[in-house]
């Protein structure tokens, strides 16, 4: 049978290997089993869809051979097959070049002795897929059997490939090697011979008998057992708490948190100026408070900011120097802050818009004048100039003065 592929031209072909091969950053590697499970479970779907395309919808004897030998022709599989792999799926495309005798041989021989073709391809022919419940290289049968891997109450990895460990990966709640004990922090409500019914223990047990405080057979990080119940240590008032120099320990329930001190402190027992051991530099004690230097004050036996027109801001553990009223920082200097100056006035800035338009008459009257004198010398040349000019400038007067008439109108003059 000749392959899918020789249909495809060298060039085009020579192309899509090589955009094929490009790698793709945003797919992850898939397990090789899942790859032909999918490439199996599209080819059913192909299946499918070729199933009754050539059969045009009568009932004759013509139509029914006509269909039964596309069912099982070359020309159906080859149709299959182009829709089995996405270009851009590399794993599974080159999956199929290596699978195509295997397919082949199914397609015309073995169909009818071995209906299942994800077994027959992924199973028995390339042994990338082992039958559920067993894993590895030799599909061993997984912790609690085939039938109920891990006991029903996890998943065996490598389940149905050719890969993994075999352990028990169990639910949340199970444990042991096959899942079929109770995990810490759970205690068994219910047991028969097919299941097993875990529950929730107290929120302090490690381990416990039931769902009461007094349950306890183990404690959890952090409790300590008394008479069955678990209680929380104060790691605080213990060594067992390590918190940095500057910060103060708070208990919680089953553990603690470490606090940053207050930025008064250098050290402190708890939270506030009122628990350091010894006050930061900016602050003084003050009875059993850590209190803000005032650097600005008065009583300061030197100033703190020498510049030129500064003035001194008292802050929170500081001071900082500011320039003084009046004056603005510049290039570490203060400077008065003197207004910009005011840009000089052009020579038209305080015309009116009366006065533009006398001087644009006058403007206009000087220019006609000019053409009516070279016009009376009997130039035609300027003669007419003089008449367009005249001309025009009637338009302008008369636009201008019906757009003030209408206007004063609006305004109601």
């Amino acid at each position: 049978m000749a392959s899918p592929w020789n249909k495809v031209p060298p060039a085009l072909l020579s192309f899509l290997l090589l955009f094929l091969w490009l790698p793709n950053p945003s797919a992850s590697q898939q397990e090789p089993c899942q790859t032909c499970r999918d490439l199996a479970s599209n080819f059913l779907k192909g299946l499918e869809r070729t199933q009754r395309e050539n059969f045009g919808g009568g009932n004759t004897a013509w139509e029914e051979e006509k269909l039964a030998k596309y069912a099982n022709s070359e020309t159906r599989l080859l149709e299959v097959l182009e829709g089995v792999c996405a270009t851009s799926d590399f794993a599974c495309n080159q999956l199929l070049e290596q699978s195509e005798d295997h397919v082949e041989q199914w397609w015309f021989h073995e169909q009818q002795q071995h209906p299942d073709f994800f077994q027959w391809l992924c199973m028995d022919a390339q042994k990338l897929c082992c039958s559920p419940g067993t894993y590895g290289p030799d599909c061993h049968t997984c912790p609690g059997g085939a039938q109920k891997p891990c006991s029903g109450y996890g998943q065996c990895d490598g389940d149905g490939t050719r890969g993994g460990t075999g352990l028990c990966m169990c639910q949340t709640g199970y444990g042991g090697p096959f899942c079929s004990e109770c995990g810490d922090g759970y205690y068994e409500a219910a047991r028969n011979d097919s299941h097993l019914v875990c529950a929730e223990c107290y929120r302090a047990c490690g381990r416990c008998s039931g769902p009461e405080d007094s349950s306890c057979l183990r404690c959890k990080r952090g409790w300590m057992l008394h008479d069955r119940r678990c209680i929380d240590i104060d790691e605080c008032g213990t060594e067992m708490a390590h918190c940095r120099a500057n910060q103060f320990c708070v208990n919680t329930e089953g553990s603690y948190e470490c606090r940053d001190c207050a930025k008064a402190c250098i050290g402190c027992m708890g939270a506030g100026p009122s628990r350091c051991k010894k006050c930061n530099k900016g602050y003084q004690r003050d009875g059993v408070k850590c209190l803000d230097v005032d650097e600005c004050a008065g009583e300061v036996e030197e100033p703190v900011c020498t510049g030129a027109n500064e003035a001194c801001e008292n802050t929170d553990g500081g001071y900082r120097c500011i320039c003084a009223e009046g004056y603005v920082r510049k290039d570490g200097i203060c400077e008065e802050d003197k207004p910009p100056d005011a840009p000089e006035k052009g020579f038209f800035d305080d015309i009116t818009d009366d006065e533009v338009v006398v001087l644009q008459q006058m403007f206009f009257g000087a220019i006609i004048c000019a053409l009516a004198t070279l016009a009376a010398k009997g130039d035609m040349v300027f003669t007419a100039i003089f008449i367009g000019a005249v001309a025009a400038m009637a338009g302008y007067w008369l636009s201008e003065r019906s757009d003030r008439v209408l206007d004063g109108f609006i305004k109601g003059r």
